[in-house]
């Protein structure tokens, strides 16, 4: 056999495989501790116009698995032609993804490991192909780096939940679970995880909590969460497999009878010492609690949802939040510890798990210039409105223009009516006050839908029972009422609305922590219901938070002590108001004066001011996942260039390309906007001409040209009759749909090609498929010409 003839997969089936396995399957089983060819990323969704496409995902050609929740090792193949370690590099850079302490290369001849644990010396050696180390050796090396004892190695492998139904945990799931399990079991009692909104924390806990209570390495759980919706979801949803040893505690009553405890911290905790429920168990009662979306109350020393956490203090205790708070003040790092994992929004994304965004500007005129009053100018009320600038800090505050509130209202609807007018939408906004005031003007904008479903559009605010009842259906995907969503606070966290296509902001966002738990709305995808990204339309100027570096940057705590200041950081002040026990935590402000209520500050209701739209602007993701802020022509120019210094280097790899759709392609992946380039250019250009125009100033021609000059030279003049008539229909399709048609065998199931064969009848006109494919070329080289 002549192993440099062989291919990979074949090197793979022939020699690697079998070498894993072991003589006799004494090694590796294959059935259940080898991933073989596992892709474990989805590809990150890539949005061009009105087409989705994922990229690439990535693939593994061998995942080792100590247990099913223990991958060791990754292996990467070569065919024969590779030397041993051409595989390393690739192999490394999977192995510190997934968190895998062993890598290997191999082209069939032998094996070259690479022990990231750092306990071997060489830390890279080559393997004979038949001594691959087998699942025991490799285990007692990582639990000697590790110095696991055997009552830690009993807890760290124990077995993840699996119900059969084929739902497994994501590769950053399985690393977080991993970590969290093996510091508890090491004894460490404050584990911080921040996984980004839309990436299953929940699931994850689960996880986490199952295989600690299955090991008995902690026997009474609880689970706090800061929303009745949540607590309900995570109990009929993800903990479902708890049964009966799981409760709610409802009712401010505490059986001890049970193991798992599910919990609102405001069903535990209030103002007055009765309602602080939590004190009739024992200090000592939980030896775990798990703290959902601890960026809220739980970071803030003086919160009540952090007395919880001190009472039971002797119990491990797990924080989980796509978003840490650091500020000066308050602290969940100073609290947790580092985190010992994080998998941000951008890593989600571009692993294709996340869904992307793009991101539609407006500025309004009144909201860029300021506006005053003329003086003695007065209200719809006969209000005297204080003489002074007012600007986007008053709007929706202490001025109500009711005129920018009804544009806002008619810009969503323009952008609905072009798009999906059942599109789940959330418009987020300043106050209670404002979420009404939008919800009219909303059903106004949409009378046709509004007035055939009442629901159509609906207020979702805390003080509002008939909305807090439909937020089960909006958050449904098979519900299609409500559509429309208008909310100050109520939506901004904990909400799995997984079909919503829009978030619109018209409210001032300052805190980088609420920032990211509004757009985490929008980042689940639902490729059931077709949600691969969402829009967000943002009134406010509140996506310049997208340029801050401590979006999607790793947390860092921020504390400046004086020269007298102890070392560590100081106590923060309470958040929110009064909370609740089936309500929000958060607390909406109370609604001003007007036709609705009374007290303070004073509002101004001015209903004969006009506004108007200024400036537009759209903007994209690029392939880095940050938004593009320069014009689309001169990005994409510098993303051509990138590639291909020159014209003429360009032109060398187009005309040597078997298949130009490649490069196509290839720059798709770049980042080049080919589709909204020809929306700006013209849609009769080819991609060629879009890129030669945009980045190397040649002067385009269109499809049409192209063909036309084609026709001209008689360029078939070597083909018979029937030949002719396939590669002037091909011509004429290339002329509507670009290269694309040319290179795809399916162009021959179109018409009016079927009326010239079938498409093995067509390939056969010309000969055989290769002598076809070879006409197809020639044909491009001809389309082309002026460019070689």
């Amino acid at each position: 056999m002549d192993k440099k003839a062989l291919t990979e997969t074949d090197i793979r089936t022939k020699f690697i495989t079998p070498a894993i396995a072991g003589e006799g399957g004494a090694g590796w089983d294959v059935m259940t501790q080898m991933l073989e060819e596992h892709y474990f990323t989805k590809g990150r969704v890539i949005v061009r116009g009105k087409t989705v496409k994922r990229g690439d995902a990535k693939k593994a050609d061998y995942i080792l698995r100590y247990r099913p929740n223990l991958p060791i090792a990754i292996v990467e193949a070569k065919d024969n032609n590779h030397a041993v370690g051409a595989g390393m590099q690739q192999a490394l850079e999977y192995a510190e993804i997934l968190d895998v302490p062993f890598a290997y290369s191999s082209n069939g001849d032998a094996f070259l490991e690479h022990d990231r644990t750092g306990a071997s010396d060489p830390v890279e050696r080559e393997i004979p192909l038949d001594q691959f180390p087998s699942p025991q050796d490799l285990w007692a090396r990582y639990r000697a780096s590790k110095g696991l004892t055997d009552t830690q190695e009993a807890v760290t492998t124990q077995d993840y939940f699996d119900d059969l139904s084929g739902k497994k945990p994501r590769y950053y799931q399985h690393i977080a679970i991993n970590r969290a399990v093996e510091a508890i079991a090491r004894g460490e009692n404050r584990i911080l995880l921040v996984m980004a909104t839309g990436t299953g924390k929940t699931y994850t806990a689960f996880q986490i909590i199952w295989r600690l209570w299955k090991s008995a390495a902690k026997k009474r759980i609880l689970f706090l969460v800061d929303r009745n919706i949540l607590a309900d979801q995570t109990k009929t949803n993800d903990f479902k497999p708890f049964g009966k040893a799981m409760t709610k505690i409802t009712n401010r009553t505490a059986d001890k009878a049970f193991e798992i405890y599910l919990s609102l911290y405001q069903a535990v905790t209030g103002a007055e010492e009765e309602q602080n429920i939590y004190k009739q168990f024992s200090p000592d009662f939980f030896d775990l609690v798990v703290v959902d979306e601890c960026h809220r109350g739980s970071a803030a020393v003086d919160a009540a949802w952090r007395k919880v956490l001190e009472y039971f203090s002797s119990a491990t205790q797990i924080g989980m939040t796509a978003t840490p708070k650091e500020t000066k003040d308050v602290s969940n790092i100073e609290y947790f510890g580092d985190p010992i994992y994080t998998y941000s929004l951008k890593q989600g994304i571009s692993d294709g798990f996340l869904a992307p965004y793009k991101v539609v500007r407006y500025g309004l005129d009144k909201d860029l210039d300021g506006w005053r009053p003329e003086q003695g100018q007065t209200d719809k009320y006969g209000e005297l409105i204080e003489d002074r600038e007012y600007n986007t800090l008053d709007y929706d505050k202490t001025l109500i223009l009711e005129k920018r509130t009804k544009l806002v209202a008619a810009k969503v609807t323009e952008f609905l009516k072009a798009t999906d007018r059942f599109a789940k939408t959330i418009i987020f906004c300043e106050n209670i006050d404002h979420a009404r005031r939008m919800r009219e003007a909303m059903v106004n904008a949409n009378p046709d839908l509004a007035s055939a479903n009442r629901r159509y559009v609906m207020q979702i605010t805390g003080d509002n029972d008939e909305g807090k009842a439909q937020l089960d259906n909006f958050i449904d995907p098979e519900s299609t009422f409500p559509v429309i969503a208008t909310t100050s606070q109520l939506m901004s966290t904990g909400v799995d609305a997984q079909t919503c296509h829009l978030i619109v902001l018209d409210k001032r966002i300052n805190s980088m922590t609420e920032f990211k738990q509004i757009i985490g709305r929008g980042t689940r995808i639902n490729e059931d219901y077709n949600k691969f990204f969402f829009t967000i339309i943002d009134f406010r100027q509140a996506t310049a938070l997208f340029a801050d570096p401590d979006f999607d940057g790793d947390p860092v705590q921020i504390y400046e002590p004086g020269p007298n200041d102890p070392p560590v950081p100081p106590e923060g002040p309470p958040e929110g108001g009064e909370q609740d026990p089936d309500g929000p935590v958060i607390v909406d402000p109370p609604i001003g004066p007007g036709p609705d209520g009374g007290g303070s500050p004073v509002k101004y209701y001015v209903d004969n001011v006009e506004v108007a739209v200024a400036t537009e602007r759209v903007q994209y993701l690029d392939e880095n996942g940050k938004l593009i802020t320069e014009s689309l022509k001169d990005y994409s120019r510098k993303a051509v260039l990138k590639g291909y210094a020159s014209l003429d280097q360009f032109l060398t790899a187009w005309n040597q390309a078997d298949r130009k759709q490649a490069i196509i392609e290839e720059l798709t992946a770049k980042g080049v906007f080919l589709e909204e380039l020809a929306e700006q250019v013209g849609l009769d250009y080819d991609a060629f001409d879009l890129v030669c125009h945009i980045a190397y100033d040649q002067p385009p021609l269109t499809r049409r040209e192209r063909a036309d000059r084609v026709k001209k030279r008689n360029v078939f003049g070597q083909y018979g009759e029937r030949a002719r008539a396939v590669l002037q229909a091909l011509l004429d399709k290339y002329t509507d749909g670009g290269i694309k048609s040319l290179e795809s065998l399916d162009i021959l199931k179109v018409d009016p090609l079927t009326t010239l064969g079938t498409p093995i009848e067509i390939v056969e006109i010309f000969g055989g498929k290769a002598n076809y494919l070879a006409a197809i070329h020639e044909l491009e080289a001809q389309l082309y010409q002026e460019a070689a």
